[in-house]
């Protein structure tokens, strides 16, 4: 990609809302993932998430967040000029995301400062809002990214 052609820091100003995704989730892929990151037995059997406190099979909200940051990554960061990110300061899981369940992202920039340390680079904070189908919230998160700056080579 052309650098010219990237998103930088400058183009988040504060206010910016931006919604992305549209990822089903299946039950092979809640049980794939689970049994490589998260083999808990309410992500990984059905028999046994009925008896669990989600009544039925329920995916990892690692996935949830994985499935977020790669609706991110297609949706904008893949044409951003970013430099990762110093962490997340708040995740929570709101709802069970289910088999079948559909979800999007919505990120709202709240925060925008050039970093004092390195003005050659923006940090930028977001909240970002997982929902389903039914516009119900499953998963938010509150975090940090680091963006070059415009002309900043």
């Amino acid at each position: 990609m052309n650098p010219s052609a990237l998103l930088h820091w400058e183009d988040f100003p504060v206010g910016t809302v931006m919604e992305m995704g549209g990822a089903t989730v299946t039950r092979d892929e809640i049980v794939a993932f689970a049994r490589q990151f998260d083999p808990q037995p309410f992500h990984l059997d059905e028999e046994a998430a009925r008896h669990s406190l989600f009544g039925g099979l329920a995916a990892s909200g690692w996935h949830t967040a994985a499935l977020a940051m790669r609706m991110w990554c297609d949706g904008v960061l893949s044409r951003a000029a970013s430099n990762g990110s110093p962490g997340v300061e708040k995740l929570r899981w709101l709802k069970p995301v289910r088999p079948g369940d559909t979800l999007r992202l919505r990120i709202r920039v709240v925060e925008a400062r050039p970093m004092a340390s390195k003005p050659h680079l923006g940090l930028m904070r977001s909240e970002w809002t997982v929902v389903n189908q039914a516009e119900e919230p499953v998963m938010t998160l509150d975090g940090w990214g680091i963006l070059r700056r415009r002309g900043a080579g």
